[in-house]
This record gives structure tokens, sequence and C-alpha cells, in this order.
């Protein structure tokens, strides 16, 4: 151990060494390497902690960025120069240089006086007037660094906030605002506080029919004159604002294009191509949609007052309906009428019918590989309501190439229709002020499956629900009806044989009959990206056969199992919550955590939840060291499957979680380290799967896994490689379940039997 130390000690130095001389030797004749810079704020005044504070926010806004390091080392840099310059913008060099290497910032780049002046003034629009700064510069080998001073005075804070007081309508209306407004008395003064107020006041404006109305009409005056470090903040309306700034204005004329086509400069039709319908003209010279659309869509109306809410959810209603290409919007100044404004819509459409091909290929554990074609037939407006029609058919093939039975292929065919309706389809009115359409959705699906010389499935389903976005952040998806129905036929007395000796593969063959409402509630703020916490959470409802059961008296455990169709209908209660957190570390680096809890509760007419409704663990998105629905349930193992099958383990229980570092590596790579654990079990015991029932022990029967990844980002998709294996065990003997001892990386029967590469699309969560 001493030798190898001494090993790694002498191999960090000459790294050191290494990259450290050759990353000065490639310098310019008389220029230094650029290293950072450090800001030091004096004054006891400010508290170490606030002081400390906006240390950081000033070198944040120091100009240049040295050259990134890690662990000290410039590797980026060192790569740049060894490459050298290319002779062309192509080729291993210029990938290198251009694309891994980092090029260096020199000394020579560094305006000291310019960095001091922004330091300066930004601790002045905080409130720390008269502040001084001095700048000086440290070299050492080669390398530079810039030191910076920065001695403010005391904190100005705010003594008081005046608002216009003149005759002006709109100064009563910023008046009543002022108990929203962001200058506080006692808070200190802030110029970026200043901005925030103006334009929170112009956001007010518009709302009350302001539309010329912008924030530069806005003067703060500031008075520092009287008081101990404090100022008077007073807002008034600028005496040169124009006088359509000063007025309010209401909606004339609402006129609407659907056929607009932006090549040309204006729309040519005749007196039969204007519409009017309510408070709108509609010029469709195609007459491509239904009058009624418009309504649903613009939510002005003749007479309103101008206000930016329906401006802005009017063009986002029409781009959400997915049938325009661009949406354009324009208000002019009415002929006819004093402060009116009279709205335009240019609508250009996209194609109405389109067709998309999707293929596919893909491989499995059981040594199967395969693909499949996906063929989209979409109408964007069947009923001239903007309904969005799509026809589906797919195929597919999954070719067992090894194994101890060759042959055995799976063949698949199918086909779905769905219809969906820019709005709620229901016996009531619903009405709603969201910037998303709601839709209306309903869908046939069949699918036929045909494992040669086992088995063949036969598959329904139909579907009618809603889906609905309050805003950009909380989405619900309602199912009011969701029947499937599972058949089989053509069961081969091979797969009957295999069925005796490992029960477990009836489950696929049984008939099944699904029905009854499904709700989702997704909430994501994920898509802030400034955020240093962010979050996102699904959660699924599923209730089947609860009516049924109740009103036909069914309880199987009591012998009394009801059958619709000559088919045992399925009864069950299942909830599902998927929670996740995202830390931003750095602008490079996060850390992602997830936590799944599911429960499905069988009763009445069902002893356990049918197969396609249960809960898996494994594989790419789950816990990466075990194969995907290899794990559980519980600390059951099946060793009785061959690699004649896919393992296909499953439960009503489910409680999983996985954490991950992930950072930039370079270029297109990221790297990322994870943890997953988690497991399933089942509600009641099932004789042929010993130790899959939940019990008080579950937590004994966790599995863990821990592994490294690379991700490419292609900006068009996230190429995922993961490579996992386990760190516990759930079916060994208790007291055998951790093997962190047995890992050796070094042994090839313990790489064959734990090492999973898992190679996916998109990150796992």
């Amino acid at each position: 151990m001493k030798i190898r130390y001494i090993q790694y000690s002498v191999l960090l130095l000459s790294l050191f060494f290494v990259f450290g001389c050759s990353n000065t030797k490639y310098l310019p004749e008389g220029d230094l390497l650029y290293t950072g810079a450090s800001v030091t704020v004096k004054d006891s005044v400010i508290k170490k902690k606030e002081r400390k504070a906006l240390e950081k926010e000033l070198e944040g806004l120091l100009r240049p960025k040295p050259t990134k390091q890690i662990l000290g080392l410039r590797p980026k840099l060192w790569i740049y120069n060894i490459a050298g310059e290319p002779k062309k913008e192509k080729g291993i060099r210029y990938w290198l240089r251009n694309k891994v290497g980092e090029a260096p910032v020199l000394f020579s780049q560094v305006d000291l006086d310019y960095n001091s002046s922004i330091l300066r003034n930004f601790t002045e629009n905080r409130g720390y007037f008269k502040t001084r700064v001095s700048a000086d510069s440290t070299a050492k080998n080669k390398r530079v660094t810039a030191e910076y001073t920065v001695v403010p005075k005391k904190q100005y804070i705010i003594k008081s906030v005046t608002f216009p007081d003149d005759s002006l309508a709109m100064s009563r209306i910023i008046g009543r605002s002022s108990r929203r407004s962001l200058l506080k008395v006692g808070k200190p003064y802030d110029l970026d506080v200043i901005k925030a107020e103006r334009e929170r006041i112009d956001a007010r404006l518009k709302e009350k029919g302001y539309y010329y109305f912008n924030p530069d009409y806005i003067l703060a005056k500031v008075d520092s004159s009287k008081g101990d470090h404090e100022v008077k903040v007073r807002l008034v309306i600028k005496d040169d604002a124009p006088p359509k700034a000063l007025t309010a204005y209401k909606i004339g004329k609402i006129v609407v294009y659907p056929n607009f086509s932006i090549s040309k400069d204006s729309v040519k039709y005749t007196k039969k191509d204007v519409v009017q319908y309510k408070d709108f003209t509609i010029i469709d010279t195609a007459n491509t949609f239904n009058p009624r659309v418009f309504d649903r869509t613009i939510y002005f109306k003749k007479g309103d007052l101008y206000n930016r809410k329906d401006h802005n959810l009017t063009l986002n209603r029409f781009v959400n309906l997915g049938t325009f290409n661009f949406v354009k919007n324009e208000f002019k100044p009415s002929d006819s009428l004093k402060n009116t404004l009279d709205a335009y819509y240019y609508l250009t459409l996209l194609p109405k019918k389109f067709i998309r091909v999707e293929v596919l290929g893909k491989t499995n554990s059981a040594s199967y590989t395969g693909t499949e074609v996906n063929v989209n037939w979409n109408n964007r407006n069947l009923f001239r309501g903007a309904e969005l029609l799509t026809v589906s058919v797919f195929g597919g093939a999954d070719f067992q190439l090894s194994g101890t039975n060759n042959g055995k292929n799976i063949y698949k065919l199918g086909t779905e229709t769905s219809l969906t309706w820019p709005r709620f389809i229901t016996p009531f009115k619903i009405g709603g002020s969201s910037e998303f359409v709601p839709r209306t959705k309903a869908t046939l699906r069949y699918e036929f499956q045909n494992r040669t010389q086992l088995y063949a499935l036969n598959s329904f389903n139909a579907s009618f629900g809603y889906l609905w976005k309050e805003n950009i952040r909380k989405e619900h998806q309602l199912n009011v009806v969701d029947i499937t129905y599972v058949s089989p036929n053509n069961v081969t007395a091979e797969y009957l044989q295999d069925i005796e000796e490992d029960p477990a593969l009836g489950k696929v063959i049984e008939k099944q009959l699904i029905f009854g409402p499904t709700y989702q509630y997704t909430y994501t703020n994920t898509m802030q990206k400034r955020k240093k916490n962010t979050f996102y959470f699904n959660g699924e409802l599923d209730l089947a056969g609860n009516v049924t059961g109740l009103v036909t008296g069914a309880n199987v455990k009591e012998g009394n199992q009801k059958n619709i169709f000559d088919v045992p209908f399925s009864q069950y209660v299942k909830l599902k919550a998927d929670f996740r957190h995202y830390l931003k570390l750095s602008k490079e680096s996060e850390l992602a955590s997830r936590i799944i809890v599911g429960a499905g509760i069988p009763y009445g007419n069902s002893l356990a939840l049918p197969t396609s409704k249960q809960f898996v663990v494994g594989g790419t998105n789950s816990i990466r060291a075990f194969r995907a629905r290899s794990l559980g349930p519980g600390s059951y193992l099946n060793a009785v499957t061959t690699n004649d099958y896919l393992p296909d383990q499953s439960g009503d229980l489910k409680l999983e979680f996985s954490t991950e570092y992930r950072a930039k590596l370079f270029s297109i790579v990221r790297g990322a380290l994870f943890v997953d654990a988690g497991n399933i079990w089942l509600m009641n015991a099932d004789p042929d799967k010993p130790g899959a029932e939940i019990s008080k022990d579950f937590m004994k029967e966790i599995a863990v896994g821990a592994g490294a990844g690379l991700r490419f980002d292609l900006s068009f998709l996230i190429l995922r490689t993961d490579l996992a294996f386990p760190l516990r065990k759930p079916y060994l003997p208790e007291g055998e379940r951790w093997v962190i001892k047995d890992i050796d990386f070094g042994s090839g029967p313990w790489r064959k039997d734990n090492l999973i590469l898992n190679i996916a699309i998109g990150y796992p969560f």
C-alpha cells in the first residue's frame, strides 16, 4: 500500500508538471497566461456574510473568464496546445483543438480599468455611492492573476416612495396598485429594483387599455441630499410622453384571415369570402374553418378595454391549436372611432394532411433482434373545427438468433385511430382562461401478437377522455372511459408444458377485461433553467371495475367471481407517484434525484392486478444494475425461466429511488455517476413465488445498484450509455445480500454476471 501511495503521488506530481509547463511554452512572446481574478471588499460597516456574497457577485462580472481548470490543471488548454494549428477546418486535429480543447486567455486581453468601472457601477447601482475601486496584478512563471479592491461607502436606504399624483387617469391606476410596489421603505436602494418597478407599472397599465405605454415613460427621481444615507424615490410620468401613450384604448373591429400567405403583401378576396360571426369579421377564401373556432380562441370582444393578458392568451391559443404554421397579430387605430384599436389576425396554415413514417431497430437480453415500422396518417382539420385525426398502422418482428430454441420469433401487427377535438365535449359548458387549448380525445386500438410455436394474443383498447393544462407547469389527463380486453389463441402444447414448470408463464395468456376511469396530474418547473432547485411530479390514479364489483357483489375470496362475456373483470385501485428533484450545482453540473411509490390494491373480483397493470423494476430507466423486469417481487428469484423467455417479474407494490450526478466533460459529452435502489412486492401471497409478499421487513428486500455513464448530446437527441453493477441482491439469504466485498472488475466471471450495459435514448429521469 505504501509503494502504491508513492506511485500515485509521483503520477500526480508528473501530471501537474506536464500540464503546467506545456501550457506556458506556447504563449506569444511577451504575453502571460491569465489564470483568474479575485475581488476583495474592504468595509467594516458591511457584515462579513454580506461582504462575501457581494464579492462573489462582483467576481461574476469580471471579463474575460480564465481557461477552465480541473484540480488545478487545465487539460483542455493542454489539448488545444498539443493539437497545433490545423491546416483545414476538419479532421481530428481541428476537432481536438476547437471542440475538445480551449484557447488560452492572455493577459493582454484583460482591461483592468474597464473591469474596475464595471465593479464601481455595479456597487453604486446597489446603493453604495462614491465607491472606490483599485486594480493590480501579480505575475509568476508566465502566469498572472488580477486583484481588485472595492471600498464602498455605507449603503443608502429608501426613506420614502412617491407615485404620480397628477390628474391623469393612469396616475390613479398606478396609485391604486402601490401596495404591490417592489420599492419598499427601509430596503436598500437598488437600480435593478427601480427598473423592475417600472416594468411592473407598465404591465399593470397594459391590463387597463394603455397599449402604447412603455416603461421608458416613467422617470424615477432620486433625492439623497437629506437624511443619513437615505434616499427619497419619486416616480413621475415624463412630460414628453406622447398623448397616445397616456390614452386607454378599446377594441373595435376584429378581423381574422385564416388563409393568409406570408409570401403575399395583401389578401385578395371577394364579398362572398367575408363572414360576419358575432364580433368577428372572418375573411376565409377557402371556407377552411367553422367560425366557432375563432369564438373559442379569441378572448377579445368588441368594446372590451385592451389588455395584454387577453392579447397573449389569444396568440398562444392560436399557436396551440396545432393547425397554423405562423400567427401574426396587429393592432391599428380605428378610422371611425376615437381611442379604439382594430385587431387583425393573420394565420398561415400548416399542411392539412401529412404522413409520418417511423422505423426503429431493437435488441434485448433474450437474444432477440428485430425492427418495427409505424406509419401515421394525419388530418389536422377533419370537420373544419381544427380536429386532429390520426390513423396509424404498425408492425414489427423480433427474431431469436441464438438460445436453446431458435425459431420462436415474435410478430406484431396492429392499428390505432384517434380523434382529438380542441375543446371539451361535455353535456354542460366548461369555461376556462388558460393559454392552452383543452382537448377531448377518443382512441381505438387493436394489436395482434404472434409468438410462433407458443401462443398468440389479441388486444383491444378503447378510451375517451380529456387533456388540459392550467398553465405551463400544471397538466391534467382524465380518461372517463378506458377499456382493455386481451384474449389468447393458438396456445401450443409446448407452452402449456412450460407453464407446468413455471406457473408464472400462465399469467401471460390469461384473458383480461379492464375498464374504468384513469387520471393523471403533472407538475413541473424544470423549464426554469435559472432556478437552483427545480421539481417534477406525476401522480396517477387508476380505478377498474369498482362500481361493477359493488353492484354485482363480486368477491373472489368467497368463490363469488363475476364474469362479463365469460371473462372475469379486474377490480382494483392503483396509485402511483413519481417525484423528481434537480439541484443545479454549477452551470454545467447538477444532482438529479427521483423517488417512485406505487400501490395497486386488488379486491372484490381480483386477487392480483392484471399483468399489464402491475409494476416492474430493472432496466435502462429503472434500477440499471438489474435487467428489465428481472428483479423481485420481494426476495423471490425465478430460477426456472430459460433464455427462451424474457424475464417478466411484476408486482402490486413498488418503491424505487435513484440519484445521479451529471456534469459536462467536454464538447457534446456528459458524464454521470448514479445509485439506484428499490423493489416490487405482491399484496397477497403466491405459493409459486415464495418471498414475494409484502411484509414488515420489506426494507430488507431493497435492491441497490451503482454505476457510471456517458451521454452524448446531439441536440436533436441524447444517446445514453450506462454501465452498472449490483451492490445489494435481495434474493440472496439474509446476511449475504450486500455484495460490495465481491466486486472484482479484474475478474471475467464477475464482469459477465454483474456488469450491465444500458444503451438508451434520453435521460433516465
